[in-house]
């Protein structure tokens, strides 16, 4: 699978990495890219993390926490809302 390098001249396509200096193509560097072309690229990084990462495994803290969650959530169901309340609660605060 090849990388997109997003610059303001353009989309240059990039080895993805594993296969070659994948860093060392990337010009202009991170650093030195727009806001905009920062975004493009880091989108097209999730993209090709995302697929893999609901397979990466929690750490132990993580794990803790989640149980904590759901311990609470068992204890005292009623201090619990929707998500879409959630949802709506924050859209509201914004």
């Amino acid at each position: 699978m090849t990388a997109l390098h997003y610059c303001s001249s353009g989309v240059q396509a990039v080895a993805a990495p594993g296969r070659g200096d994948y860093n060392d193509r990337m010009e202009p560097s991170f650093d030195h890219m727009t806001p905009a072309e920062r975004i493009l690229y880091v989108q097209d990084l999730w993209d090709r993390i995302a697929p893999e990462a609901e397979h990466a495994p929690l750490t132990p803290a993580q794990a803790a926490e989640i149980d904590r969650r759901v311990a609470d959530y068992r204890a005292h169901p009623e201090t619990s809302i929707p998500w879409e309340v959630a949802r709506e609660q924050m859209r509201r605060r914004r």
